[in-house]
């Protein structure tokens, strides 16, 4: 499955609060236009990862040449498009939002799959659980930050899974929380 690269919001609370106050809501991942993607390209094009045309399509070469970027600069080659590879591209992860919206999911990815706001409802419940698992000691306020992210990245590490500190279907559900439904009471 192709899939639209995205970047990761969480980072954006690290980078600083008037960062973060730029964005609009909390979101999972935001994916990212077009024009965001070819700018991506450019810059893996420049370093050597990418000999493709910057096109703003993200296929089997973009993503092959992200992971190549990432290991080449010691970076965790996950293929994602996070802060730190954003940064060490020489990219802004506030011009690459500021591309503009994408026009929906990318061809072949079902729309349940396309990222979501979290509602501060849902951030509550994910902080909850953490707590009572004894991974989260800040407050339970509904406000997606570094502690939560870190709280997030160690529950995974302590239950093998990815640890990326994003919350994702398998988290979620190790969580107890229904992926579906975050809003919804742990079961």
């Amino acid at each position: 499955m192709i899939r639209t690269p995205t970047l990761a919001l969480a980072g954006l609370l690290l980078a600083g609060p008037a960062l973060a106050q730029q964005a609009p809501s909390l979101l999972y991942t935001q994916p990212l236009a077009p024009a965001a993607v070819s700018a991506v390209q450019e810059k893996l094009r420049q370093a050597g990862s990418y000999a493709g045309r910057p096109d703003g399509i993200w296929g089997p070469d973009s993503q092959a040449a992200l992971e190549r970027f990432q290991m080449s600069r010691g970076l965790q080659a996950n293929g994602q498009l996070n802060q730190a590879t954003a940064a060490t591209l020489g990219l802004a992860p506030s011009e690459l939002l500021a591309a503009g919206p994408t026009a929906g999911p990318a061809p072949g990815t079902p729309a349940a799959m396309a990222p979501e706001p979290l509602s501060p409802r849902a951030v509550r419940n994910v902080q909850r659980r953490l707590r009572a698992l004894g991974f989260y000691r800040g407050p339970v306020d509904g406000a997606w930050g570094a502690g939560t992210q870190s709280a997030i990245e160690r529950f995974q590490q302590g239950r093998g899974l990815q640890a990326t500190g994003q919350l994702n279907p398998a988290t979620a559900a190790a969580l107890g929380l229904d992926a579906g439904n975050l809003e919804a009471s742990a079961r």
